[in-house]
């Protein structure tokens, strides 16, 4: 059994078990109730929980009347450290946290490993964070469930839809495409930016994003891809920026949440 130890721990969220139960509990706990659509697909941000997590919350919050039920989560995330091609797939067995162990579904990496843009890369996994912040909502929003983690390099919206499909099974499983928006523009002009990327994605057109509107443009275009094949709708859920929650103003990194139903 291989482990794939926690890298963002102690600087994106707390390294504290006891704490970052707490800090994810409560933030799963506030705003609204969660909806009564439960969603096969999430698009959530990966920036420090005092930034991005209460945006991501608001689509987390939506899978807690399933939590019993979603047994496998497939996880596409950009990569930002290592350059790849097409996706990389990780050889560990499990994913370290604060909060435990969460276990891989290898059967399920091997056969998307069987195709032409999927690859074992673990150096792309060992420091990257869009996929490991994702881990502490999942471990506290769902019981017991095992993960199917991508790196996403250089991979076409089309590759990356290929293997959500593979993977797409019943409601047991659970899409969630990790991905922040436009970086570093004062608060006015991410506000304009980041509608205008949240317009596209509700309206199904992958074409209008690139890398400076979406950290995660490439697996958002897969997402887009394949719903649209399956008749489901995107729909924004919350869209604020770091100034909105922990940030300064001049510049800022914008957040959406989007759910698929």
């Amino acid at each position: 059994m291989s482990q794939r130890p926690p890298a963002v721990a102690g600087t994106f969220y707390p390294s504290d078990p006891v704490a970052l139960r707490q800090a994810v509990e409560g933030l799963l706990k506030d705003g609204a109730e969660a909806a009564a659509d439960v969603p096969k697909a999430i698009i959530v941000p990966h920036a420090g929980l005092q930034y991005s997590g209460p945006v991501a919350a608001t689509a987390y919050r939506r899978l807690l009347p399933m939590r019993e039920q979603i047994r496998r989560v497939v996880l596409f995330g950009p990569a930002h450290r290592t350059p790849i091609n097409g996706l990389g797939a990780s050889s560990a067995t499990e994913f370290e946290t604060p909060l435990g162990a969460v276990p891989v579904d290898v059967e399920a990496l091997a056969r998307a490993a069987n195709m032409q843009q999927v690859e074992y890369a673990d150096a792309a996994h060992r420091d990257e964070h869009s996929l490991e912040v994702q881990l502490p909502f999942l471990q506290v929003a769902l019981e017991r469930f095992e993960i199917v983690p991508f790196v996403v390099g250089s991979a076409t919206g089309d590759e990356v839809a290929e293997v959500i499909e593979l993977l797409w099974d019943g409601p047991e499983t659970l899409i969630v495409v990790s991905s922040d928006l436009s970086h570093f523009h004062d608060h006015a002009t991410a506000v304009r930016i980041d509608g205008e990327t949240a317009a596209a994605v509700v309206g199904l057109r992958a074409d209008d994003l690139d890398g400076q509107r979406a950290c995660g443009y490439r697996a958002i275009a897969g997402l887009i891809e394949v719903a649209a094949g399956r008749g489901l709708r995107l729909r924004n859920v919350d869209l604020r920026d770091s100034s909105q929650t922990a940030g300064d103003p001049s510049r800022v990194v914008g957040y959406g949440a989007f759910v698929a139903c």
